[in-house]
């Protein structure tokens, strides 16, 4: 049978309730707002990247586990591992610019974030300040184009099959290619176990 998706207001109620944790104290914790956290538990708001980025570096949680299935017990082996990502138990994550689906969530200590993202921006303006984050990063065009843009660089446009790899500390931004209303990538971030935490896709 099928699981259901998990949402990020899943997570982050999960989380809470196994420290014991009130929203306030969740709150002080992170901080992020009391009001913030509880309209992301009920659904009703997803979190920016730099809200993730703080979450997952406050709460000292690596990214890759924080996602992690809540009855997933203690470190798996790393050799002989599998795990198999569907859409159904993707954890998706809507933010301004992209729709993410990370895939493989139950797993935890990876060494390496899968993420199926759809991307809807249409410009550099509208996208917003680049993000950046420790570490690098393959992306691969399921659907294109895609237009790249970083800070070092001029735009590059991805047709469907092309891919890039990059170092993501670099500043960087996604955005549809002409004629393009949705663009879908498939993307995996790699980092130094200490800078793992950070890794989300943006």
């Amino acid at each position: 049978m099928s699981r259901m998706r998990k949402t990020l207001g899943t997570v982050l109620t999960e989380l809470r309730n196994r420290r014991g944790w009130t929203l306030r104290e969740m709150s002080e914790q992170t901080g992020i707002p009391v009001s913030t956290l509880s309209k992301v538990e009920h659904d009703r708001l997803s979190l920016t990247y730099d809200k993730l980025q703080l979450l997952g570096e406050r709460l000292k949680i690596p990214m890759a586990d924080l996602f992690a299935q809540q009855d997933a017990q203690g470190p798996a082996p790393v050799l002989g591992r599998r795990s198999i990502g569907t859409p159904e138990n993707a954890l998706r994550i809507d933010t301004e610019n992209y729709e993410y689906y990370y895939l493989c969530t139950e797993l935890k200590q990876k060494r390496m974030v899968p993420v199926v993202t759809h991307v809807h921006v249409k410009s550099i303006e509208e996208f917003g300040d680049y993000v950046r984050h420790p570490g690098e990063e393959f992306i691969y065009v399921v659907t294109g184009p895609l237009v790249v843009h970083t800070e070092f660089y001029d735009p590059v446009q991805l047709e469907t099959g092309q891919s890039l790899y990059i170092d993501s500390g670099m500043g960087h931004a996604y955005v549809c290619g002409e004629g393009c209303d949705e663009a879908v990538i498939v993307g995996v971030m790699a980092s130094s176990p200490e800078d793992i935490s950070t890794l989300l896709p943006h």
